[in-house]
């Protein structure tokens, strides 16, 4: 963060609340805001192009409010620093809603920004202020933000804007929601408004874990014979990695990756994501680390009968390490089924998993009767007989048609595996991270699959490509046809703003995890289950995403039916990616799973 104002930097003194909140803006080192254009933001909106000359913050159009806060979420996440997104009154916080909650479930710091009506009578222009002004604004989002503030006069604007800065950066992060009144925006300065030093807002340094708790549970680690690790967001730290990295290696730990962040190379012999109901189902500790759903991470589901079976054993004894509890919300039941836990430990996985590391190794000097060398060597031929497996489903499905989702991850990584690269959506049903090298956090910050919410991945991604514009890296978006639907204006977006991504279609034409669930239904009915397409099938018309792409300014190539026109087409569009440094979509028709 920066404590700079425009004035201290040779810029216009400034003469309107709105120039005050470009100042703040500024100062909190905002890059980019994220908007779709309304009447209750025009004040802030002139101001940050006028006044703040569109540098630091510069506007991104967007044509949906809810692309404008994906896009701020992709952004957050890649660039490690929050962006803004701007929503226009009531009815464009009320498109946001969706991409707000989901930026509250992917543990992400949007500032969302909004506009409202003058809260005075007098200055309502009839109807149109009055039916888009609420008291207040803020209980649209209250349930699934960390904070939400209305500040009532320009010297609250202020401490509204560091105290929201703050609260969102503050771990479990999140989004927050400032709504500021047109007339606050459009008010003359009469008083000047002197900002303090940013660097005395700052977010509090994360909560460390009870040092009581950790030794218990390194006394359960060492003794473990069959132990397992699960991390799910622990990976938002990178520096969380490496310790966890340690660990593993320390104590010969299989480690399952949920995959919400990047948490542990894949190529690393202790990585066993793929064999969670082989490793679980013989589990006698289970290390959980930043699970967002305790519940989801040690069952699998029952598709029919709509619950979870538990794939540990009853014994086995639980460690949770998180901050979950810290967000519960009565509204959502974000946090899935209430788990048993025999040590439950809040506290900040980066601060955690060193002092466990520490205590296991003070715990491993007395007697344990673990042969770790033997585990790890037993682990690491599990590891390498997994990624065979692997590579034998390319080989086995590689001239299959409609493509195969191995053949499409083995081509698009033989194409992309000598760049710089970035995968900012989606992970092909895991394909990419079992064929592709995961090597370093930066290549993977981590995507909100499986949460719901169709119709954020395309923003989402551009966010990402956003936070690498300028850099040499190639972002990567893998992108669900259906989804795609839902935002496909977000290509406007990319073209105009020139933002470098390659976009890869998994197009199976079909809305198919409902398809697979109509006929789940159909068949526990002893009914066909060839109505499943009815009303989930994106077919008669196909979709043609090439001309679609053409038409809003990118380029486009495919359908791509045929395996052996894939990496040739994959390889023009990363070179346009690279050398236009723009935005380029390849359509892939591809199976189902």
């Amino acid at each position: 963060m920066k404590s700079e104002t425009s004035e201290s930097k040779g810029n216009p003194k400034p003469e309107y609340g709105s120039d005050l909140m470009v100042d703040l803006l500024k100062a909190l080192d905002i890059e980019y805001v994220a908007l779709n254009p309304g009447a209750t933001c025009r004040g802030i909106h002139d101001s940050i192009v006028n006044y703040g000359g569109n540098k630091n913050p510069e506007v991104i159009l967007c044509n949906h409010e809810e692309m404008a806060v994906s896009l701020a979420q992709g952004y957050t996440k890649a660039a490690l620093r929050p962006m803004v997104a701007m929503v226009h009154d009531i009815v464009g916080l009320l498109h946001a809603t969706m991409a707000i909650y989901l930026a509250w479930l992917d543990q992400t710091p949007v500032l969302v920004l909004g506009g409202t009506g003058p809260m005075p009578y007098e200055n309502r222009r009839p109807r149109i202020d009055w039916i888009h002004t609420a008291l207040v604004q803020g209980n649209q989002v209250r349930d699934y933000v960390k904070w939400d503030d209305q500040p009532a006069s320009l010297g609250s604007v202020p401490d509204a804007f560091f105290r929201a800065y703050r609260i969102a950066t503050t771990e479990p992060r999140g989004p927050v929601y400032l709504c500021l009144d047109a007339g606050l925006q459009e008010s003359k300065l009469t008083n000047p408004i002197e900002l303090p030093s940013v660097s005395r807002y700052a977010a509090p340094s994360p909560p460390q874990a009870d040092p009581a708790a950790i030794e218990k549970a390194a006394d359960l680690l060492v003794q473990a014979q069959h132990p397992v690790v699960i991390a799910d967001y622990m990976g938002r730290n990178p520096s969380a990695v490496t310790s966890l990295v340690e660990l593993a290696e320390l104590l010969s730990l299989p480690v399952l990756d949920a995959c919400s962040r990047f948490n542990i190379p894949n190529q690393h012999p202790m990585d066993l994501t793929g064999a969670e109901a082989e490793l679980l189902k013989e589990a006698d500790v289970v290390l959980a680390l930043d699970a967002s759903d305790l519940y989801k991470a040690l069952t699998k589901t029952d598709r029919v009968a709509r619950r979870g079976i538990y794939m540990i054993p009853r014994q086995t004894k639980i460690i949770d390490i998180s901050l979950r509890d810290t967000m519960i919300r009565s509204w959502s039941q974000h946090i899935g089924q209430l788990q048993e836990i025999d040590i439950a430990i809040i506290g900040d996985t980066s601060l955690a998993l060193p002092a466990l590391v520490a205590a296991c190794k003070k715990a491993m000097t007395k007697s344990t009767g673990v042969d770790y060398k033997k585990r790890f060597e037993t682990l690491r031929l599990r590891h390498e007989e997994l990624r065979r497996q692997w590579e034998q489903a390319v080989v086995r499905t590689r001239e299959e048609k409609p493509i195969s989702l191995p053949r499409l991850a083995s081509d698009l990584w033989e194409v992309v595996k000598d760049y710089d690269w970035v995968l900012v959506n989606r992970l092909l049903q895991r394909w990419t991270r079992r064929l592709w090298e995961w090597t370093k956090s930066s290549q993977y910050p981590g995507i909100p699959e499986g949460q719901g919410g169709v119709g954020y991945g395309i923003a989402h991604s551009l966010g990402g490509a956003l936070a690498h514009k300028g850099t040499d890296r190639l972002c990567i978006d893998i992108q669900p046809d259906g989804d795609c639907l839902y935002a496909a204006t977000a290509l406007w977006t990319a073209a105009h703003h020139k933002i470098p991504l390659l976009v890869v279609m998994f197009n199976n034409r079909s809305y198919y995890n409902s398809q697979d669930h109509q006929a789940t239904t159909a068949k526990e009915r002893n009914r066909p289950t060839t109505n499943a397409g009815i009303g989930t099938s994106i077919d008669n018309p196909p979709v043609d995403f090439a001309r679609l792409a053409q038409s809003l300014g990118v380029y486009g190539e495919g359908p791509i039916e045929e395996p052996a026109q894939l990496k040739p087409a994959l390889e023009r569009a990363v070179k346009h990616v690279m050398e236009e440094k723009a935005c380029a979509l390849v359509d892939v028709i591809t199976q189902p799973r």
